[in-house]
């Protein structure tokens, strides 16, 4: 990896982390088409390389939602005992049956899209519509589960698509945001060590590209922080539209490559 590259992966992982981190969303599921597109990560090793960002960058919002108290909770707990099993058995999913990125691509436009949508529509609706209840324990559990899964497989997070369904169903943001992003670093930890470990017997193409993982990483950290102190200065309101615009315009940018 050349110095250019690098530098590019910093400011990429920084600029889309600041936009992200307020919502709870890490950032690797827009980082992962600058990598395979601009970058030219080699796949199945864009995964790991993936991983291996939200790993570096993930402590930037995480130190910042702590410092404020808002990082521990039962939600965090849920969210992570989905996850963390999801994740080992999407690698081994990745590696093994080995999808395409074109299902992936499809999957997450089929699911983005609409889900962004309805976000946004529903954030718009006047005061007076009743907002759902939130999920049960069990929902929530289950949906952690699929989404990590579906994490270990293609190397994002999962907050993108965990924040605008509990948000929609009436959790707050600021609830969220924590708890996703929680539930993402420590899912890319034990997703980046499976994915090291089958590296050792399934070839060199499976170990992440470290040196721009690292680079990305660090500009996820810093933009991370920025984006984790910009939360409180938000409203509400304001912070749903953010989501339900991010998850359609992900949603939008994979069907349009699907599609091309």
């Amino acid at each position: 990896m050349d110095w250019s590259t690098g530098a590019f992966g910093f400011a990429a992982g920084a600029l889309i982390a600041v936009i992200t981190a307020p919502v709870g969303v890490s950032g690797a599921v827009f980082l992962l088409p600058v990598q395979l597109s601009v970058l030219s990560v080699p796949s199945p090793a864009v995964t790991p390389t993936n991983l291996l960002f939200n790993v570096v960058a993930g402590p930037g919002a995480l130190l910042r939602y702590r410092h404020t108290g808002t990082l521990y909770g039962p939600l965090t707990r849920l969210l992570v005992a989905g996850t963390l099993p999801g994740v080992v058995a999407g690698a081994i999913i990745r590696v093994f049956v080995v999808p395409g990125p074109a299902t992936f691509r499809l999957l997450v436009a089929v699911l983005l899209l609409p889900l962004g949508i309805w976000l946004c529509a529903r954030t718009l609706r006047p005061a007076h519509v009743n907002t759902p209840e939130p999920p049960s324990l069990r929902t929530i559990t289950a949906l952690a589960l699929a989404v990590g899964t579906v994490g270990g497989i293609y190397g994002v997070g999962g907050g993108s698509i965990l924040g605008p369904v509990l948000v929609g169903r009436g959790t707050p943001v600021a609830q969220v945001a924590p708890a996703a992003l929680a539930s993402t670093f420590l899912t890319s930890v034990v997703g980046a060590g499976t994915y090291g470990l089958l590296a050792l017997t399934g070839g060199n193409d499976i170990a992440p590209q470290w040196l721009l993982g690292v680079a990305c990483g660090l500009g996820g950290l810093v933009g991370g922080n920025i984006g984790a102190r910009l939360q409180s200065r938000l409203p509400e309101q304001f912070l749903r539209l953010l989501l339900g615009a991010l998850a359609t315009g992900v949603g939008a940018l994979y069907g349009v490559q699907t599609l091309a």
